[in-house]
């Protein structure tokens, strides 16, 4: 009874914790557009052709059938016999509630409900989502290197030269970390073990790993793809290499658990970043930032047909994935 207590109490906080640092970071935002103007951030939107949202919108559906694809191949590795159809519209269900539904139920757990409800083993299916996780993480810290050249080269970081939010934001974000080190520890460490067993699954099939990786790569290439037709609809000569070095930096920070889904933490890091560290400007980095994330979410939309049937089982099955 007292561990309960103890977990709930636990997961409160940490609720309050990215609550904190949601609303810390859409204010840190919305001081962005105040000093950009809406004016500014429209005109940016306007220089941009037509044609290149139309590209940049199916570069990200092809990324959102990548990750659809990734999981796919894990899935059938692991010997559980499942559709593509079914993949794609557990995979949808899970990205329209990561992106729509973030303070009520995960992405994992509706996709770990539809994998119980089409009668795969629970096991299986959870272990699967976390190497999933894992092969996704992999790929984005794969393309780091390409970013840390243009770290180190931007001195002026270093030089106390940043006069926007996203300094504010490096100054803030320590101090809060500081105090959660020990549990964030303690969670990688259970994290870290509950990998190895479920790496254990696929150890004896490097194949189908090197497949998801693959559609890993499928993944990002649409990613940087949607950045890349952004910029260049603005004007900014940005290297496909460099943004994908760039954004996977961003990738890892929203990763920090301390937002819902990153809201804000995307936006702001994706502007500091591709402005101070990738040489754009502020109002193009920022007007990126916010079509990226506005195109992310208008792709997942197709899953809100197949959420409420899977709803119900994400309900019906908690604690599974912790």
């Amino acid at each position: 009874m007292k561990t309960r207590m103890q977990n709930a109490l636990s997961g409160r906080s940490a609720f309050y914790i990215r609550l904190f640092g949601t609303l810390l970071a859409i204010a840190l935002l919305v001081y962005l557009l105040s000093q950009q103007g809406w004016e500014e951030i429209k005109a940016a939107i306007q220089q941009i052709p037509l044609w290149r949202f139309f590209a940049a919108m199916g570069l990200m559906i092809i990324s959102r059938f990548a990750v659809a694809g990734r999981w796919h191949v894990l899935l059938r590795s692991a010997d559980q016999k499942v559709s593509p159809w079914d993949t794609l519209r557990v995979t949808f269900a899970g990205l329209f509630a990561t992106n729509f539904l973030p303070t009520t139920v995960g992405g994992d757990v509706i996709r770990l409900a539809g994998a119980i409800q089409l009668k795969f083993d629970a096991v299986i299916s959870a272990a699967s989502l976390i190497v999933d996780r894992l092969v996704g993480m992999a790929g984005m810290v794969m393309m780091v290197p390409f970013g840390l050249p243009s770290f180190l080269a931007a001195r002026d970081v270093t030089n106390g030269s940043l006069n926007y939010p996203g300094y504010i934001l490096g100054g803030i974000l320590p101090a809060s970390i500081m105090k959660w080190v020990t549990p964030l520890w303690n969670k990688a460490l259970k994290l870290l073990s509950r990998v190895i067993t479920a790496l254990g699954i696929w150890k004896k099939r490097p194949r189908s790993l090197l497949q998801s990786l693959g559609f890993t790569w499928i993944n990002m290439l649409g990613l940087f793809g949607v950045l890349y037709v952004i910029f260049q609809g603005m004007g900014e000569d940005l290297p496909i290499w460099l943004i994908g070095g760039l954004y996977s930096i961003v990738y890892l920070i929203t990763l920090l658990p301390f937002s819902i889904n990153g809201y804000g933490i995307q936006e702001v890091s994706m502007t500091f970043i591709f402005s101070s560290i990738g040489g754009a400007s502020l109002q193009s980095a920022l007007t990126a930032a916010l079509l990226f994330r506005t195109l992310m979410m208008i792709a997942s939309l197709p899953g809100a047909f197949f959420v409420p049937g899977l709803l119900a089982g994400a309900r019906s099955q908690p604690g599974n994935i912790k």
